[in-house]
């Protein structure tokens, strides 16, 4: 299959497998994964399926594209890999865990994929449920109803469903996928109004993240988690906060106060101060590696496709 090429020089560091690391739905998402140092994703473009290889040698960016949206894809790749994301302004000064964290890893930032139902739908899939369920689920659906990526075999990738392959897929399907009926349900309200979800990604940037979690949020069975969770990685949302995480409020109270528990009322205060970059300080937060301490029995899944 005919390959198309392109290269540019980023115009600061970029850290490839930590900037794009939260594009993956689990180790065995098809549409994406890390080969070595490249980064391979499948999707679906206006022009049609393609796949994209991404790879950074010191300052250049290098990437290969197959298929029909090959040529959509490699002009993608910049906002792909957070070139437009900037940081200049988020001063972490007075935080030692933040300072530190942001010293070690200067070239992280926030992707942006432009695909918004790509980003929703393995965000319904995940909520109320362990990252293994939820993985599992996206795993199986797109396996099931998707088709193989465009490219070469070493790939492997699989595309996403369509929206409209989204609203055939009958209800013991969802069940085998391990998916009950309320998020279904969401899955199918979204597939509904597909096109209107994608007109996000032409807003302006001023008010732009705020109007997409509000169009989002209007569809039934999608709340301020999913919200957050879908505009952070198909927008680059610098301010989404997924208010709702089973883990979240804990990691970032137990990061700036040392906390073992934290709600997230206290969450949002503690973040107040940088409003506008919350994402930011987040990723960082993640990326430090500091866990709150664990108390009472490790939480036991109940798996509905075995019922």
């Amino acid at each position: 299959m005919p390959v198309r090429e392109a290269r540019w020089r980023a115009s600061r560091p970029i850290d490839l497998a930590r900037t794009l690391a939260p594009l993956c739905h689990g180790r065995g998402d098809p549409t994406t994964r890390f080969a070595g140092a490249d980064f391979w994703w499948a999707c679906r473009t206006a022009d049609g399926p393609g796949t994209v290889r991404v790879s950074v040698v010191a300052d250049e960016v290098r990437s290969q594209a197959w298929g029909p949206g090959a040529s959509r894809l490699l002009d993608a790749v910049p906002e792909l890999v957070g070139e437009s994301d900037d940081w200049t302004e988020l001063d972490v000064s007075g935080h030692r865990v933040l300072r530190e964290v942001r010293h070690r890893r200067p070239g992280v930032r926030l992707p942006r994929t432009g695909r918004m139902l790509d980003s929703l739908v393995p965000a319904i899939l995940e909520q109320r449920v362990t990252g293994h369920e939820a993985f599992r689920a996206w795993r199986l659906l797109v396996r099931t109803f998707g088709e193989r990526a465009p490219g070469p075999s070493e790939a492997e990738l699989w595309l996403p469903p369509e929206p409209a392959t989204l609203l055939s897929v009958p209800s013991w399907d969802w069940h085998r996928f391990g998916v009950d009926g309320r998020r279904y349900r969401a899955v199918r309200a979204a597939a509904m109004v597909a096109n209107r979800l994608e007109e996000c990604v032409q807003l302006s940037p001023a008010a732009g993240f705020e109007s997409a979690r509000r169009r989002l949020q209007a569809v039934p069975g999608v709340g301020e988690w999913t919200a957050a969770e879908t505009t952070l990685r198909a927008l680059g949302d610098p301010d989404a906060v997924s208010v709702g995480d089973f883990h979240l409020s804990n990691r970032v109270g137990f990061a700036l106060t040392g906390a073992a528990r934290t709600d997230d009322a206290t969450m949002l205060r503690l973040l107040e101060p940088w409003r506008g970059q919350r994402a930011r300080v987040i990723r960082l937060i993640l990326l430090s590696g500091l866990m709150p301490p664990k108390f009472g029995p490790r939480f036991s899944p109940n798996d509905i496709s075995r019922i």
